[in-house]
């Protein structure tokens, strides 16, 4: 048995509640939570000062992944690590499949990018790029025995990921009767191909055409043509980085008719906008993603629907290329550049800082957004994302007053540069737990590689219930 650990006046805030009290790990998990208990023969901790949060949860991840003929420049390591030093415990990463192959191949695939090198906890969502017969006899199969009960698949990346309609429909039905739970990427890859066909034959190669062939009317289109299709199938649905308020309004109206249409947007839609890729000497390539950065404007949307429950998540879409050698392959045409950036770090301390100091969503709303919504959703509630007797002792102690610079020269991610440098934020994470082991201690990393864990997911409306209201077109945040 591990030396017993008490994390000694700290106040402790989860999605119900924020109070101060001590909390008792002992072999990885909560023991007690109350006032002044019994320290006699534990570690102490004192957190006085700090808030005490679940660890977050990033249910969005791209590491180790190919792409555009090159491979991201953060692995299982670096990125884990990256993330813990965020104040993130868990991660979700999408297993990307290829057609015709097994499905499980791509998850064995997975488990050895992974394996020997996170850090911290770690679960897997798997892309269904055809629905075939191969395709739907194996997945039953994978959600029993792997835990992977969340289905990706992309709308957009014409002649790379997208699934055609159908593929959709068939993949929703699946995931109806096997209690999963279906992801879109909700983009028109058919128009956006066309759009990038005329810009580049116009002669319009830089980065800023990446976002000008992508207009928002086109996520707002996919997201509720998916939305149709997940109520006529009688299946929940979760959109991936909602970046518009085309989109936020598609999902708005299918929560008002009842049906389970969910949303995540990311920290990058809500603090960088589209004049980030009209900046000079190629800089743009930087801020190329997919959605990509929308007018500024729409971040109030974003906030909107975040405060107001429309929206349940926030997840990075960690996928970062080097600037050099990598973004510039797209040199002279957009098309090339490799989608993604890097964003995990970054993700829990802008949603407090942009979020919770600037009065935009309270404490509880944060511990939503930041974890407890993305556990209950992908199957890891109540092991994961709140505080409570019987959870993991994910912890994050956090101080609201740092102040510090975000920049590249200070992050531990092996990317060549930060999205956010230069931003200012408000709010630290100094010490991160995970299963109540320091990984990071008063902002140093004593974790090691290959200490975090696989986890195997509950089916979709097992791991606990997200009964936040459906708020129609026009409502307000509360």
């Amino acid at each position: 048995m591990k030396k017993a650990r008490i994390i000694q006046g700290g106040t402790v805030v989860t999605a119900g509640s924020v109070s101060v009290a001590d909390i008792r790990i002992e072999d990885g998990v909560i023991a007690a939570i109350g006032r002044s208990l019994d320290a006699t023969g534990a570690e102490t901790v004192d957190a006085a000062g700090l808030y005490v949060f679940p660890g977050g949860i990033d249910p969005h991840t791209h590491l180790d992944m190919p792409f555009g003929g090159t491979v991201t420049a953060d692995d299982f390591e670096s990125g884990t690590i990256a993330a813990a030093f965020g104040g993130t415990t868990t991660i979700l990463d999408f297993c990307l499949t290829e057609r015709g192959r097994p499905l499980g191949d791509a998850v064995a695939a997975w488990h050895a990018k992974a394996e020997g090198k996170a850090v911290i906890d770690y679960g897997f969502h798997l892309m269904v790029a055809d629905a075939g017969e191969q395709a739907l006899a194996e997945l039953p199969e994978l959600i029993e025995r792997e835990g992977i009960t969340s289905l990706k698949v992309f709308m957009a990346y014409k002649n790379v990921f997208q699934a055609d309609d159908g593929t959709l429909y068939r993949t929703l039905q699946l995931a109806r009767e096997e209690g999963a739970l279906v992801m879109v990427h909700a983009e028109n890859g058919d128009v956006i191909e066309r759009l990038v066909s005329e810009a580049l034959e116009r002669g319009d190669t830089e980065p800023i055409w990446h976002a000008l062939t992508r207009p928002p009317q086109l996520e707002g289109e996919a997201t509720g043509r998916a939305a149709e299709l997940a109520g006529l199938a009688g299946a929940p649905l979760y959109v991936v980085h909602v970046t518009c308020a085309e989109a936020v309004e598609r999902i708005a109206a299918a929560r008002a008719r009842g049906l389970r249409v969910y949303g995540e947007t990311c920290p990058q839609y809500l603090t960088l906008d589209i004049s980030a890729l009209e900046r000079p000497d190629f800089e743009g390539a930087k801020y190329v993603w997919s959605p990509p950065l929308r007018e500024a404007w729409h971040q109030t949307a974003l906030w909107n629907a975040l405060s107001s429950g429309t929206l349940q998540a926030l997840g990075s879409d960690q996928c970062s290329f080097h600037f050099k050698g990598q973004k510039e392959l797209g040199r002279g045409d957009f098309s090339k550049i490799p989608n993604g950036g890097p964003t995990i770090e970054d993700r829990f301390s802008l949603l407090f800082s942009e979020g919770v100091a600037k009065g935009r969503i309270d404490l509880q709303r944060f511990v939503e957004l930041s974890a407890t919504n993305a556990a209950k959703l992908f199957g890891l509630f109540p092991r994961k994302g709140t505080i409570a007797v019987g959870s993991d002792a994910d912890l994050v102690l956090f101080d609201p007053s740092a102040t510090r610079t975000l920049s590249a020269r200070d992050h531990h991610l092996r990317v060549d540069y930060s999205a956010f440098e230069g931003m200012e934020v408000q709010g630290e994470p100094v010490s991160v737990l995970v299963r109540g082991e320091f990984v990071v201690r008063d902002k140093q990393f004593v974790g090691q590689a290959g200490s975090g864990r696989y986890l195997k997911r509950s089916r979709f409306g097992l791991g606990g219930s997200l009964a936040l209201p459906a708020v129609p077109i026009g409502g307000s945040p509360s």
